[in-house]
């Protein structure tokens, strides 16, 4: 049989599995907006897709994030340390802004292109679509809320089918929140998506960037601190997470989010631990059954007989001179004198 070995993934894994799912995410789903003409199916499939095939591929490694509003809304859920957040977050936006730096040169390929307002940018407002900014924000707050109620709910310890249908609701949730918004916002729901591309979008994509950070942030932080109180943590939130801004750093891998297409991040384990139930087997399943004791070395006499089974009428012998306690001594007395040579015999307990 083939032994499976079981490892922690290291901190600049975390950060590569985040930086690629990122860059995945921007550049196929903006991509497919860019080269569609804006197509909704085709755009918001494409999303939803990415997130699905990168939660497969490496969410195993940390925990399929690709989005700064999931990690903060995780840490505000109990699900990550916020000695993690940096991490994730940092290498959410690069990989985010390798993506917008590809797609502004490749797109360069047409004759005559100008990436103002061509490069698939979030807007509102005169520079948008005309959505007014009050609704821009209401809406991109709340669809991220959503967002986030969706990922943590699957991702829960206790739904027992998180790691084969976990990305798979999360992509398609990505996908119809981008079919409600795309002719009002062009759907951000994502930071590292809408500064991806936005700093190459021209003056006026970055100076409405800060909406599309701002708003999912707040719709993230709403999520995470009122999901564990209408539905409960699946398990104990992990040290340094929440409202506790201290202690993350203790527990070693802690913020990788263990096995199923991402154990963790953030079932709310401490540290790299499985989650209880479901498609993970508990932590404390299989471990080796320890050793009976061995038995007491013979002093003297004929050889010890095997030991019956607790709870039998002959149970194991008391120490040397001890009898067990309230009950008289029944074996080793001595009896009547029977030998020739006049000496003592024992009667052995069998």
């Amino acid at each position: 049989m083939t032994e499976i070995v079981e490892d922690t993934p290291t901190t600049g894994q975390k950060f590569a599995a985040e930086m690629l799912g990122t860059f995945v995410l921007v550049f196929f789903g903006v991509g497919a907006a860019l080269m569609s003409g804006g197509d909704y199916l085709t755009t918001g499939l494409t999303f939803g897709l990415t997130v699905v095939v990168m939660a497969y591929a490496v969410g195993r490694v940390s925990g399929g994030h690709f989005n700064p509003a999931i990690t903060v809304g995780a840490a505000f859920g109990g699900r990550l340390p916020w000695s993690a957040t940096p991490i994730y977050v940092g290498a959410q936006l690069l990989g985010g802004l390798i993506a917008g730096a590809l797609l502004f040169a490749l797109m360069h390929g047409f004759d005559g292109y100008t990436a103002e307002g061509n490069i698939g940018a979030n807007s509102f407002g005169d520079q948008g679509s005309g959505y007014a900014m009050w609704a821009a924000f209401l809406l991109e707050m709340l669809l991220t809320c959503v967002f986030l109620y969706v990922v943590l709910g699957v991702t829960d310890a206790r739904n027992e089918f998180q790691a084969f249908m976990g990305p798979l609701a999360i992509g398609l949730s990505l996908a119809m929140i981008h079919f409600a918004s795309m002719g009002a916002t062009g759907t951000s729901v994502n930071p590292a998506r809408s500064i991806g591309v936005g700093v190459f979008g021209g003056t006026d994509a970055i100076l409405q960037l800060w909406l599309f950070i701002v708003a999912p942030l707040v719709g993230a932080v709403l999520a995470g601190l009122t999901y564990p109180l209408v539905f409960g943590h699946g398990s104990e939130p992990v040290p340094g997470s929440g409202l506790s801004f201290g202690g993350g750093r203790t527990q070693q891998g802690m913020y990788a989010p263990p096995s199923g297409y991402e154990q963790q991040w953030n079932q709310g384990q401490q540290g790299m631990y499985p989650p209880q139930g479901g498609y993970e087997q508990q932590w404390n399943q299989g471990q080796p059954v320890p050793p009976s004791q061995p038995a007491p070395p013979q002093q003297w006499g004929p050889p010890a007989p095997q030991q019956p089974q607790p709870g039998q009428w002959g149970q194991p012998a008391p120490q040397q001179g001890v009898p067990p306690q309230g009950q008289p001594q029944q074996w080793g007395q001595p009896l009547p004198d029977d030998g020739e040579d006049g000496r003592t015999q024992v009667r052995r307990p069998d």
